[in-house]
């Protein structure tokens, strides 16, 4: 198995994913009647804190937006808000001391049509994003575990 698949089997594995923040204008936080995951001990310094993990954020939505399978998805996003909202969510999951102050997930992406494809797809370019930043694969997962729990709120279209 590659290390993209890999990545994407850990990733639905664990019961999904992010599949979009960066579907919606606004990124979103976990809702209110999910507990926010714990972040592991060192994941933040491991993600090169606020400046690596803001790296991790422009690379991942450069990636993004240009992608074919998903890309227009965020015609009518504004990558500096996106990367700014990414950046503070990644940060506060990671252990960071950011506060992302976003909409939460199910509101977010209620009319968004989004299925799973379009979750592997994103969870593919940021996978590639990481390795492109260098990050170590068991960082990866560590992120990726974080994330998992809000993939049931972004998926609306089975």
């Amino acid at each position: 198995m590659t290390h993209s698949k890999t990545l994407v089997a850990l990733v639905v594995s664990l019961g999904g994913w992010l599949a979009a923040p960066a579907f919606a204008q606004t990124v979103a936080a976990p809702t209110a009647n999910t507990a926010a995951p714990v972040a592991p001990a060192g994941l933040y310094q491991a993600l090169g804190e606020k400046p690596g993990i803001t790296r991790l954020v422009d690379d991942f939505v450069n990636r993004v937006v240009k992608d074919p399978r998903i890309g227009g998805h965020f015609k009518d996003t504004k990558p500096a808000a996106l990367k700014e909202s990414l950046t503070d969510q990644f940060c506060q999951l990671s252990g960071g001391p950011c506060k992302y102050e976003g909409a939460d997930m199910k509101s977010a992406h209620a009319d968004m049509d989004i299925n799973k494809g379009h979750f592997n797809a994103l969870v593919e370019v940021l996978q590639s994003a990481m390795d492109a930043q260098g990050i170590p694969f068991a960082q990866q997962n560590r992120l990726l575990a974080l994330l998992a729990p809000m993939h049931r709120d972004v998926i609306t279209k089975h």
